[in-house]
């Protein structure tokens, strides 16, 4: 099955014990909720059923359907898990939101001037961070991208009718261009 709007879910990590069990990091606020949205499935198509979940720490030990072995959960270690966005509740409280319709928000400065757009909202460990590509002479997207902490400080307003996020930057940014492969 190919989902029309795939939103990232969770990432399965190391296998679990010898029964087919893996560690899987979460991306719901709930880790638990994981078990909410029926089938996850892979980027190539494959449908993963939780049968058992439970919490273990900062992850959710996870047994999936036809999953039996040490060895098949090992070969899971890294698989991306998604469900479709009209999965996913459209109630969401005041001041919440799903990251992933941040991606492609216009990016604003304190003036309301047009700076950039957010490509991703990556977590490398130490919190969600903002990708932001900057604009280029001609107004259009360059390769420069900067990372920004993901913070009430650094972005103040969150604006999803408008598609656009108002921003604070702090005075140091990490700056990379994207074409050249440097990380």
């Amino acid at each position: 099955m190919k989902l029309d709007n795939p939103v990232l879910l969770a990432q399965v990590g190391a296998a679990h014990g010898i029964r087919g069990e893996v560690r899987v990091k979460t991306f719901t606020g709930d880790p638990l909720a994981i078990g909410d949205y029926g089938s996850l499935w892979s980027e190539d198509g494959r449908k993963f059923k939780i049968t058992n979940l439970r919490p273990q720490k900062t992850i959710v030990v996870v047994k999936f359907k036809g999953i039996n072995s040490r060895e098949e959960a090992e070969a899971l270690n890294r698989l991306e898990l998604f469900v479709d966005r009209s999965s996913l509740p459209d109630d969401t409280e005041e001041d919440e939101f799903y990251v992933t319709d941040l991606i492609g928000c216009d990016v604003l400065d304190q003036d309301g001037k047009h700076i950039g757009t957010v490509m991703t909202v990556p977590d490398f460990g130490a919190g969600p961070v903002l990708e932001i590509a900057s604009l280029n002479e001609a107004g259009g997207l360059s390769s420069k991208t900067y990372f920004m902490d993901f913070s009430r400080e650094n972005v103040p307003e969150i604006d999803l009718e408008k598609w656009s996020v108002t921003v604070s930057p702090p005075a140091e940014v990490s700056e990379r261009d994207s074409e050249s492969g440097d990380d």
